[in-house]
C-alpha cells in the first residue's frame, strides 16, 4: 500500500478547519479518515480533529487480522457513532462550542477491497485506469434536489445551498453512517477528500491530474488546483494506491 496526503487552508479562510490521518496496520492493511469540521472559529477544528482522533485510536485498537467484511462494517460505524457522541456531548457542556460538528469519510482497505463509511459531504473516489468513480453520495441539500431532478450537475455546482449538509457528526446524539464497499485492481487508488477540493476542481480537471500525473504526486496536484481556481475553502487530499 502506498499513501500521500496534503491539507492547506485554502486563499479566504483564517485557519483550517480539516483534519485527516492515515496509516498502515500489519498484513499492508491501510486506513485513513478525513473531516471538514464547522461551527465559528474554533467549533470546527475542534470537531474535525476530535472526529479524527476518535475514529483513528478506534480502528488502530479494534482491528484484527482475518475480521470479516462484517465486522469491519460494524467497526467503522461504530467509531464513527463514538465520535459522534462525543462531539456532541462537548458541544453541550461549552457554549463556545454550540453548533459545531464535522463531515468524515474514512476507508480501511484490506487484501484489495476498501470499505468506506460516511456522514455528510466529504467524498471517496475510485481510480481505476482512466476511470474516476464517486463512491459517495452527498448528504446535502443539493443533492437532494438534484435526486427530485429540480436540479442538474451542472447548476449544483454554483447553486446557494451547496454547503448545506443534512448529516454532519456533533450534532446530534445520534447520527445516520452510509457504508460501501470496493473491490480494488492492482494500480487502484481511493481518494478521500473536503468539499474545498470537489467544488473547486471539476470532474474534468480530476480526471486529467490523476490520468497524466504520477501517483506521488497526485494529492499535491489536486490541492493545487483547487487553490488555482479560487482556494474558497480548505482542502485536503488523501490518496490510497493498493
Amino acid at each position: 500500500m502506498r499513501i500521500v496526503a496534503k491539507t492547506d487552508i485554502g486563499r479566504v479562510r483564517n485557519s483550517n478547519q480539516d483534519s485527516y490521518t492515515a496509516g498502515e496496520l500489519p498484513n499492508s492493511v491501510a486506513w485513513a479518515v478525513v473531516c471538514d469540521g464547522m461551527g465559528g472559529a474554533a467549533g470546527g477544528n475542534v470537531a474535525s480533529s476530535t472526529a479524527v482522533k476518535i475514529i483513528s485510536e478506534k480502528i488502530t485498537s479494534l482491528y484484527r487480522s482475518g475480521m470479516s467484511p462484517m465486522s469491519i462494517k460494524n467497526m467503522l460505524v461504530s467509531a464513527i457513532n463514538a465520535a459522534n457522541i462525543s462531539i456532541f456531548d462537548m458541544s453541550r457542556a461549552n457554549i463556545e462550542l454550540e453548533g459545531m460538528g464535522t463531515t468524515v469519510v474514512c476507508a480501511v482497505i484490506v487484501d484489495g477491497v476498501a470499505y468506506i463509511a460516511h456522514a455528510g459531504d466529504s467524498r471517496a473516489y475510485a481510480v481505476s485506469g482512466k476511470e474516476v468513480t464517486q463512491l459517495t453520495k452527498d448528504h446535502s441539500i443539493v443533492q437532494e434536489l438534484i435526486e427530485k431532478g429540480e436540479i442538474t450537475q451542472n447548476q449544483a455546482r454554483n447553486h446557494p445551498n451547496k454547503n448545506i449538509i443534512t448529516r454532519a457528526l456533533g450534532v446530534d446524539s445520534d447520527i445516520k453512517i452510509d457504508y460501501c464497499e470496493y473491490d480494488m485492481n492492482s494500480g487502484d487508488i481511493i481518494i478521500l477528500c473536503t468539499d474545498g477540493l470537489t467544488n473547486f476542481v471539476d470532474s474534468d480537471m480530476f480526471k486529467n491530474i490523476i490520468e497524466h500525473n504520477p501517483y506521488y504526486q497526485i494529492a499535491d496536484l489536486l490541492v493545487n488546483k483547487a487553490n488555482e481556481n479560487g482556494g474558497g475553502d480548505n482542502i485536503t487530499v488523501v490518496a490510497l494506491s493498493y
